[in-house]
């Protein structure tokens, strides 16, 4: 089996232009931020959370695991410093796990005020959604997904699913992550 090509990997280069343009959208004032969405990509969906939730994107690092902790979350990482819970988006939307590769990443979103790594399987750009590309989530019967979706964006022909940041964890699972 061959590996896979460097043009495949992420690369510095890519996460810096990202973080800047986080940094370049975070840095004006609020009603620009109310349509920017960065936009990542789960297995065959795209999905976005709102850009004021999201700190940076990192690439995969050392996770190290903890103990008793419900399966999304694959343990912490030392983020200069800063010990952050990491959750692994695919697993908390009960998706098929897989391997990380070199386009995994890490979105840093700050959700109630604390830091959380969120792992995606690669990230694909800040894009702005209006208000009237945006229909509500699809309405499904006991379906636990449903409650993290805002909504969804259409973009063109493309649909993007767009994550509600403050829903990701429930409050009670906040509090046992940075007990």
């Amino acid at each position: 089996m061959s590996s896979p090509s460097a043009e495949n990997k992420v690369s510095s280069s890519e996460l810096n232009k990202l973080n800047e343009a986080i940094e370049q959208v975070t840095l004006e004032n609020e009603d620009t931020l109310k349509n920017m969405y960065l936009t990542f990509r789960l297995g065959k969906e795209d999905y976005g959370i709102e850009i004021r939730y999201v700190t940076e994107i990192v690439g995969m690092q050392k996770i190290t695991e903890v103990p008793d902790m419900p399966v999304f979350v694959k343990g912490v990482v030392n983020l200069r410093g800063q010990v952050i819970p990491v959750l692994d988006v695919r697993l908390r939307f009960n998706m098929m796990s897989r391997e990380y590769d070199e386009r995994t990443c890490i979105i840093v979103v700050n959700i109630g005020g604390s830091q959380v790594g969120l792992v995606v399987d690669t990230v694909n750009e800040v894009r702005n959604i209006g208000d009237e590309q945006i229909s509500p989530p699809p309405r499904t019967a006991g379906a636990d997904s449903a409650k993290y979706i805002q909504g969804m964006g259409k973009v063109g022909e493309e649909v993007i699913i767009l994550l509600e940041g403050q829903r990701l964890l429930h409050e009670n699972e906040m509090s046992a992550l940075l007990a």
